[in-house]
């Protein structure tokens, strides 16, 4: 069973449909929504501030998602993927974004709807990557725009493959 732990009055609040591995930490002041899956080894530590997760989110293997001591929160929108090993300090991301693996998103950084982090990139903090927008390197830049529709097809497509993986782990405990 993952690791859900009151800390400084502040429960964690799981939405229905929500997988969390048997490893995964979620701490504090943090609110998943529905249809959501939390993978090995990530920890969602909202022991200093909020962390919100709309729907349909998939935080993927070894990710770390926290803030700065009543600062920065963590917003992210539905039907984000955050791949493998992903760290997010503080920042907003928003609907259909694709945060690539070993990214790191920084304190006061916005991702805009359907825009990617490329794998590997360091987005500094209060960057500002606008909706269909391509950033990748370290300190992540602009690359090109992506079509919006292929975009949006393409990163609804790897959130529903999560949720279907999610489903596996839940569909054998039964």
């Amino acid at each position: 069973m993952a690791i859900i732990r009151k800390v400084r009055g502040f429960t964690p609040k799981i939405g229905e449909g929500t997988f969390l591995a048997e490893n995964a930490a979620v701490i504090g002041d943090v609110e998943i929504g529905n249809d959501c899956s939390i993978w090995y080894g990530t920890v969602l530590r909202g022991d200093v501030n909020s962390i919100r997760i709309g729907n349909r989110v998939n935080v993927q293997d070894g990710s770390v998602l926290h803030t700065l001591y009543e600062k920065s929160t963590i917003h992210i929108g539905d039907d984000v993927s955050i791949g493998h090993n992903v760290t997010i300090h503080g920042a907003d991301i928003h609907d259909g974004a694709l945060i690539g693996m070993g990214a790191v998103v920084l304190d006061y950084a916005v991702v805009g709807e359907g825009a990617i982090v490329a794998a590997g990139s360091v987005v500094k903090s209060k960057t500002v990557i606008k909706p269909g927008e391509l950033w990748a390197g370290a300190p992540a830049k602009f690359v090109k725009m992506v079509d919006p529709e292929q975009s949006k097809e393409m990163n609804q497509k790897i959130a529903r493959n999560y949720l279907m993986y999610s489903r596996w782990y839940t569909d054998e405990e039964e």
